[in-house]
């Protein structure tokens, strides 16, 4: 396993890091693809034995079961100091007012159930999941460094939105001299690209450490354009990202396949080896329900891409509209 530091911060990650969308109670939430306890458990304790201490989930998840699911797990398989567990706020947890949101009685009260469910005393690394159009940055931000003060919370991060919005909120946190975003979690992979315009280049010059969500995106990378999964099949929101521009997709896809055959390594690893040779990325985050999705994820990490495979790979990619948090 290769390591490297999270942003500008002193703390070490693994170049992986688990997604824990995948495990949760499937008739909870809106995920009825995802798997139980019993067999979720073999694959967060595949993940630390192949060396990966950065694990990534949020309360939203199966109605806050993934997070039960995770933190039982790393409770009995690992030492807290050793993992740096990742966790989010934003979605609806209830109905009724203040449900959902970044509001400061939504974070304080969303962060101790987060704890409860994760059966620790602090989290590593505290995410907003989304933009909050309804509430000031500036209520967000302080409430949020509010948590490290309180020890809650060691570091904070983002997830997808617009450029200007982040650049927004380092700079609120700056001017107040609040605790700073370390971390954004935005949507990049071979069949989106949007983001190497603005936000990649701004997390590299304000050292934010990126770690992007659906590198594989949701796996269509992995296999034939017209091959199907039980997860394909029942993914709503997967589906609306890639809705207009199937054409042009498909010809990424076969590009990744050809580039796989003439390695001869499954396509997982060389469309993760190009997220990973991207020099913003500091950790994909990446599902795991098969074993082999694990293995690839490690062996990505030495597969290096020629210019000519690269370019390949890049040639077939036509603009796409804004996706991921619209």
């Amino acid at each position: 396993m290769e390591f490297t530091k999270l942003g500008r911060t002193g703390v070490e990650v693994s170049r992986i890091c688990l997604g824990c969308m995948s495990y949760g109670a499937p008739d909870r939430g809106t995920h009825a693809w995802t798997l139980d306890e019993d067999k979720s458990r073999p694959f967060i304790k595949k993940a630390l034995d192949l060396g990966i201490n950065f694990f990534d989930t949020a309360n939203v998840y199966s109605a806050g079961t993934s997070e039960e699911i995770v933190g039982r797990a790393l409770t009995e398989y690992a030492k807290r100091d050793e993992i740096v567990l990742a966790t989010k706020v934003h979605g609806r947890m209830h109905e009724g007012p203040n449900g959902a949101g970044l509001s400061r009685k939504a974070i304080m009260s969303e962060i101790d159930a987060s704890l409860r469910r994760l059966g620790t005393d602090y989290v590593d690394l505290y995410q907003i999941h989304r933009w909050d159009y309804t509430t000031p940055i500036e209520e967000t931000m302080e409430a949020l460094h509010d948590l490290v003060k309180a020890g809650k919370v060691r570091y904070i991060g983002a997830s997808s939105m617009y450029a200007w919005q982040f650049a927004k909120a380092l700079h609120v946190a700056e001017r107040h001299n609040w605790t700073r975003f370390v971390t954004m979690q935005n949507y990049v992979n071979l069949l989106y690209r949007e983001e190497e315009r603005e936000m990649l280049p701004l997390c590299e010059a304000e050292g934010v450490g990126v770690i992007p969500w659906s590198p594989l995106a949701r796996g269509r990378l992995t296999r034939d354009w017209d091959a199907h999964s039980a997860r394909a099949e029942t993914d709503e929101f997967g589906k609306s990202l890639y809705a207009h521009t199937a054409d042009a997709d498909r010809q990424v896809v076969e590009a990744v396949a050809e580039v796989a055959k003439q390695r001869g390594i499954p396509r997982a690893q060389v469309a993760l080896a190009w997220v990973l040779q991207k020099s913003a990325i500091t950790a994909p985050i990446v599902g795991a329900t098969k074993t082999e999705h694990l293995d690839d994820a490690v062996a990505a990490l030495s597969v290096k891409l020629t210019a000519d495979e690269i370019d390949k790979l890049e040639s077939r990619y036509i603009p796409h509209a804004i996706a991921g948090f619209k």
